[in-house]
């Protein structure tokens, strides 16, 4: 029964993370610079603040929609 609770958790945080490396060659890219550039520590910080912002949109995202479920409108 666990192994089917943490199933979806890790799936999604594996998709967060997929997304995240993703959202951080891009911004490294705009700075022109590689993961060469960085040691393992400072990636790990700025994959996790891709992370962050990503998870924060996710939740924003969520927030919107139940409201609009809800008949609420944030933007009246």
């Amino acid at each position: 029964m666990n192994n089917i609770i943490s199933l979806p958790k890790s799936f999604v945080t594996s998709k967060i993370r997929k997304k995240a490396i993703l959202a951080t060659k891009a911004r490294l890219a705009e700075h022109h610079k590689s993961f060469d550039d960085y040691n393992d520590e400072e990636l790990e910080i700025i994959i996790a603040d891709e992370e962050r912002k990503i998870i924060d949109d996710l939740k924003t995202k969520s927030l919107v929609i139940t409201l609009a479920a809800l008949g609420l409108n944030l933007f009246v």
